[in-house]
């Protein structure tokens, strides 16, 4: 209730309250005062004693003349005090705007946002990270997605070339992801100008707005804050770094390419990627939230290219270590091709145990639903992703299989399948019969792998070279 707001202790608000009330009393009483005096010492023509007597309710008598002033008075100067409040002070809260009332605004200011009952951040990028997030802002919690800004292709990369910023892509996604479905706005965010011959062909609203938003307040930051203040996101959508990265990829064959887009085209496998600059900074809101959250996310999303440039961002992988919060990696449902052919979820697993250090990741999220994989065709040279050994993934990682894939694409999650699935790891006290806890002796290799295998993990027609 906005009510009991204002009376929380510590809003400093209560206290000058009672002392506005305590000067009307005491200005009041002088007033009366003063009127009695004067009626008693002054002599009225007849005509303006009558109507003084009728003005004052003389013809009332004690004391219910003062048990009707009373409460009439007290209504109409708690009355005026709200409206001229909300007067004053509500045009000047641009927050008020989106259905926050003055009371939470105030306890805010004074002691800083509430904390939700349960923290998510989710880290990654693409179409993965926006997939889950649709599915996460229908629940009751504080959502924080990190995004990856080392994207070069189409729009993006155009605006990256010559306004050299961060790129604007995958945070456009993610803020229409925790926007309304229906709203306008967030269908006018991914309008695509697609008029041949145009300059703007290709350009989507969403990167031109944070763009020309970039070059008003002169911070991609701000930028990014105001445009998911626009679409009134259920959420923050922060970027991983501030600075203008480059994804680069070094090949099994010893070459290099440079660029998000190019790494996925048909070539020698990838061995590593990194970024230039090595080691940007990372963006601070981004690492505070990561140490305060309950759940920690990564993926779903390309494994290369949207979630493990986060983890080479300065400080991120410390933070995952250092947060108390449970840490879950979502494995994707299909491989892609020129960047994860032939992965299994194991594969999956350990590059980002490589990342994020041993022993870091609690949680593993694999699909155990095989049904849909049969509508993948050849040509999309795609495999669905299943489990074919446990081996090396790290030490006391628990692999949860659930049917977390989308019925009708089966290269993608869904979002409601996945949120919930993720809310069940997050909340769980212990890990429950699907969940395989793995210590990786030799002695226990077909142990725990029969366990898999009676789980329902699905099984893969191949692994890593």
């Amino acid at each position: 209730m906005d009510w009991r707001t204002w009376l929380r202790p510590g809003m400093l608000i209560k206290r000058w309250i009672a002392l506005f009330i305590l000067s009307m009393v005491l200005t009041s009483l002088g007033l009366a005062m003063g009127l009695a005096w004067i009626y008693r010492n002054y002599d009225f023509p007849a005509g303006a004693t009558q109507l003084v007597r009728a003005l004052t309710l003389q013809f009332i008598p004690h004391p219910y003349r003062e048990l009707l002033i009373v409460p009439v008075g007290i209504g109409f100067l708690g009355f005026s005090f709200w409206r001229l409040s909300n007067s004053l002070i509500a045009p000047l809260m641009a927050r008020s705007a989106q259905g926050q009332h003055l009371a939470q605004i105030v306890a805010e200011h004074r002691f800083g946002p509430s904390r939700p009952a349960f923290n998510v951040v989710a880290i990654g990028g693409g179409t993965g990270l926006s997939t889950l997030l649709r599915g996460l802002k229908h629940q009751d919690l504080g959502i924080t997605a990190i995004v990856t800004v080392a994207d070069d292709g189409g729009s993006t990369g155009r605006i990256r070339e010559e306004f050299n910023m961060p790129a604007p892509g995958d945070i456009r996604n993610c803020i229409v992801a925790l926007a309304d479905a229906e709203s306008t706005v967030g269908r006018l965010f991914q309008y695509r100008f697609d008029q041949e011959g145009s300059v703007l062909a290709g350009h989507s609203f969403g990167n031109l707005f944070i763009t020309a938003l970039t070059q008003v307040t002169g911070s991609f930051e701000q930028a990014v804050i105001e445009s998911a203040r626009v679409l009134a996101v259920r959420g923050r959508v922060l970027p991983a770094t501030l600075e203008n990265v480059t994804l680069c990829a070094e090949l099994v064959d010893g070459s290099t390419v440079k660029g998000e887009s190019t790494i996925s085209r048909k070539k020698p496998p990838i061995k590593r990627v990194y970024l230039q600059p090595e080691n940007p900074d990372g963006y601070e809101p981004a690492l505070s939230a990561i140490l305060n959250a309950d759940l920690i996310v990564l993926g779903p999303g390309s494994l290369y290219t949207s979630v493990l440039p986060n983890l080479m961002v300065a400080g991120v992988a410390q933070a995952i270590r250092w947060s108390a919060g449970k840490v879950v990696y979502v494995c994707n449902v299909a491989t892609q091709p020129g960047e994860t052919d032939h992965f299994g979820a194991a594969d999956h697993i350990r590059a980002i145990v490589d990342h994020i250090g041993d022993g870091v990741l609690d949680y593993a999220l694999v699909n155990s639903n095989a049904g849909p994989a049969s509508n993948i065709r050849p040509e999309w040279r795609v495999d669905p992703v299943g489990f074919d050994s446990l081996r090396g993934i790290g030490r006391k990682v628990r692999v949860i299989a659930r049917d977390v894939v989308n019925d009708h694409n089966p290269l993608r999650h869904d979002p409601d399948k996945l949120a919930q699935a993720l809310l069940e790891i997050g909340r769980m006290e212990t890990g429950p019969e699907e969940a395989v806890e793995v210590t990786w002796e030799p002695s226990q290799e077909h142990e725990v792998e029969a366990v898999v295998a009676a789980n329902g993990l699905v099984p893969t027609g191949g692994t890593r070279e």
